[in-house]
């Protein structure tokens, strides 16, 4: 790990930066649009287009990348996201807002897509795993530390928003000045998607569902909070819990899960995520249980969706995962801007409580469709070690994961039928 944080910290640090800036304003805009007067429906819809955003973004920003490189893809998204920041504040209208979300979210996968393949291509076979463990260790807590930063200043003001920017800015300091040169980039193809499924039917329809679920969470808490009148502290706590509920979990799952059946884990932990959601629909928590259910979410989301991309990899032969590395994102995207969308719906019909609805029935349907795969397939022994995946990696970030997974050579190993 020394190693690799010694040869890659410019880019760590730059991305670092990054996470603060975008964890704040996710959240802040939740909250801002709930001072505006801006209805849920409508928020919905704006917090969709981010995701949308980064799907287009994950089709498109390859082929300019190829184009006009890394340095100038990665200068002229980065003074994108910074200026779009600001203009948030001043342009206080949802319509407004949508259009830019959706620009942001593109850039911030261009961004990301840009650093991730600096990143694997400074890594070895050897040390890939460990930069992305590291890699995603710098996600989490860069969201988690974004969201105590929005206790600066009043979120009806502009300075909560001039700090993302600023961030955003510098962050590119340190990753421009590297002396680490810019990879070469070539653009993956996508596995038909027939043939992905026959490859893996639950890592198909699982890594929809989560898409859903991570999105909600990560686009509707805010809003969420904000309709159940907490206040900056309390959601900013919130949705920090949620992610230091992914950090904390991801390992010692992802050990458990090197000697087992995956399909048993994600089963459990499915089980185990809608129980908790059921339970705060049923008995309303206070602060401090909300925080430990908020934990316990995304404590298992996170891992849920690993373990998707683990299990599909047990299954591929080693020259089919950058292929089916992008069906399976693809697949993620849709989920993801199906989820802030059904969920602003849900709290129409249903109150606050339909933020919680969606979460609810996107596990159990995982829980449900995964024992049933479980009567379909025999068990599928690992063949891969299990790599930390944030569920909004790019297809860069999911491809090196994959390719970090591997232990033996396929043709030794012997798949479940």
């Amino acid at each position: 790990m020394l190693t690799v944080l010694r040869t890659t910290w410019p880019l760590f640090l730059g991305m670092a930066m990054l996470m603060v800036g975008n964890g704040m304003q996710g959240t802040l805009l939740g909250i801002r649009g709930g001072i505006e007067g801006v209805p849920t429906q409508q928020m919905s819809i704006v917090m969709a287009s981010y995701f949308g955003g980064f799907l287009i973004g994950s089709l498109t920003v390859p082929r300019m990348i190829q184009k006009v490189g890394h340095v100038r893809v990665f200068a002229a998204l980065g003074s994108l996201i910074s200026a779009i920041l600001v203009l948030y504040p001043a342009m206080p209208y949802w319509e407004f807002w949508a259009v830019a979300r959706l620009a942001i979210g593109f850039s911030f996968c261009g961004v990301y897509i840009t650093a991730e393949s600096w990143l694997n291509a400074g890594a070895t076979n050897e040390t890939r795993g460990q930069a992305m463990s590291a890699y995603m260790m710098v996600q989490m807590l860069g969201i988690v530390a974004g969201q105590g930063l929005l206790n600066i200043g009043d979120p009806a003001g502009f300075i909560p928003f001039v700090i993302p920017s600023v961030l955003v800015s510098l962050a590119f300091t340190p990753i421009l000045l590297s002396t680490q040169p810019a990879p070469r980039f070539d653009t993956i193809k996508r596995m038909s998607f027939g043939r992905l499924w026959r490859v893996s039917p639950l890592g198909c329809v699982g890594v929809f569902l989560m898409g859903g679920v991570f999105s909600s969470l990560f686009g509707m808490s805010s809003v969420w909070g904000t309709a159940s009148d907490m206040t900056t502290g309390e959601i900013s706590a919130f949705v920090a819990a949620i992610y230091a509920g992914g950090l904390l979990f991801q390992w010692p799952i992802g050990k458990l899960s090197d000697h087992r059946d995956r399909r048993r884990l994600i089963l459990g932990l499915a089980v185990a995520g809608a129980a908790v959601v059921i339970a705060l629909l049923s008995a309303p928590a206070g602060l401090w249980g909300l925080l430990v259910a908020a934990a316990l979410i995304g404590g298992v989301a996170n891992p849920i969706y690993s373990l998707l991309l683990a299990y599909t990899n047990d299954l591929l032969d080693a020259a089919d995962m950058a292929a089916a590395s992008a069906g399976l994102l693809f697949l993620n995207g849709l989920g993801s801007v199906m989820g802030p969308l059904v969920t602003g719906w849900l709290m129409g019909v249903f109150g606050l409580d339909g933020f919680w609805v969606l979460n609810a029935v996107l596990l159990a349907a995982l829980a449900g469709y995964t024992a049933w795969r479980l009567t379909r397939r025999a068990t599928a022994e690992p063949t891969a070690s299990y790599t930390p995946v944030p569920p909004g990696a790019t297809p860069v970030a999911v491809e090196a994961a994959m390719d970090a997974d591997q232990l033996p050579p396929p043709d030794e190993v012997e798949r479940a039928a």
